[in-house]
């Protein structure tokens, strides 16, 4: 390997190895996507119960039908949003 050959190596892995530093996320970016995650999990988890606690108490004989129900239906949706927004982001 020639001088020339050598300079053009190296600095082709100085470039490789700046871009990657420019490209590694941030703790705040991090931080942003952990919060993102978590609402898109939790928010369809509380709105199920809610609106299952709500039918619940306007159907009266059924308890908790509609709240176990919903709170099924609410962690599917959920973990659909995580699923989703992780491979719309990877």
């Amino acid at each position: 390997m020639n001088n020339e050959q050598l300079r053009k190596s190296v600095e082709r892995q100085v470039k490789r190895m700046q871009r990657a530093q420019q490209d590694r996320p941030t703790l705040l970016a991090q931080s942003i996507f952990l919060g993102t995650l978590s609402l898109l999990f939790i928010l369809p988890i509380l709105a199920g119960v809610y609106l299952g606690n709500w039918l619940d108490d306007k159907a009266q004989g059924y308890s908790v039908h509609w709240t176990i129900g919903l709170l099924i239906l609410g962690i599917i949706v959920g973990m659909v949003n995580v699923y989703l927004y992780v491979r719309k982001h990877d």
